[in-house]
């Protein structure tokens, strides 16, 4: 079967983040879960997309990280789109449907970059007790300085657009560059929490811009370079506190400490019958080959 390397989030290479992208033969089912994590265990990157093709521009999703699979991965489902749109398997201008744990996701498909629907925006509560907050930021070597915008305190909190991660506000981009997690002791809080890590962020900036970090140890991902899921997440966290509009355009810079700068693009919309998140970018495919499974 066909497999990619594809660096999301970005038009150059090696930037962005890249993801393992396997195609599944027309017909044939996914293979076994443990076969699937040791293939992304093999090919290293944060997250691997197995894909099968469900019908026309219909297609069922799964994401695997070395170590267990996981129901949303942003970066690689923008990967994944990138490929099947080179491979031949879906047009420009098309929207898609994407099968996965989080929901079925709507795909737009467009010349130079791909923009999908993030699942159910969901919060699971702020973090805003002095002795947490203490162990949360120390966790990441910092000082517990909650930084405020808008006239409030941006309080930790767990939000979900597919996976739920804590948003912590750090005050500058000087303070966001000086974190440096306790890899196994953010592994056992993410688990207290029951998140899949820290996506910590600076407050927007006068242009709307925000510069990230995301830390997921508890996944064997000690930082990623960019993360769809995780700016879906922040897009409602600022959109509630009213540092987001709907209807804009919003740029989320991340990788920067990584040497892997990649922009993310979100847009928030209310219909009247609920809000819409959607994310996206645009990928770049590195290497392609076979698997022999």
């Amino acid at each position: 079967m066909k497999f990619f390397i594809a660096d999301a989030f970005t038009d150059q290479l090696f930037g962005g983040n890249p993801a393992g992208v396997v195609l599944i033969p027309e017909g044939e089912d996914f293979l076994p879960e443990e076969t699937m994590r040791k293939t992304a265990a093999e090919l290293r990157y944060s997250e691997t997309a197995f894909i099968r093709t469900l019908g026309e521009n219909r297609f069922h999703l799964r994401y695997f990280t070395p170590a267990a699979e996981v129901d949303l991965c942003g970066h690689a489902t923008i990967a994944s789109f990138c490929v099947l749109q080179r491979e031949g398997l879906i047009e420009s201008g098309k929207s898609c449907i994407a099968h996965t744990l989080a929901g079925d996701l709507e795909i737009q498909v467009l010349p130079d970059s791909v923009l999908m629907d993030m699942g159910e925006a969901k919060t699971f509560g702020l973090i805003d007790q002095p002795d947490k907050l203490k162990e949360l930021y120390g966790v990441m070597g910092l000082e517990a300085d909650i930084p405020s915008a808008g006239g409030q305190f941006l309080y930790p909190e767990m939000v979900s657009t597919g996976l739920t991660d804590i948003m912590m506000a750090v005050k500058d981009r000087k303070t966001l560059t000086a974190i440096r997690p306790d890899f196994p002791v953010l592994s056992a809080l993410s688990e207290a929490y029951s998140v899949t890590g820290v996506h910590a962020f600076t407050v927007p900036d006068s242009a709307g811009t925000v510069h990230c970090r995301n830390f997921a140890p508890l996944y064997d991902i000690d930082e990623e370079a960019a993360t769809g899921t995780s700016n879906g997440a922040l897009t409602y966290y600022l959109y509630r506190r009213g540092l987001v509009r709907p209807g804009a355009e919003n740029l989320f810079i991340q990788g920067e400490a990584m040497d892997r700068p990649s922009r993310i693009v979100s847009r928030l919309t209310d219909d009247g019958e609920g809000l819409r998140i959607q994310v996206g970018g645009s990928a770049v495919i590195l290497a392609a080959g076979c698997i022999n499974l």
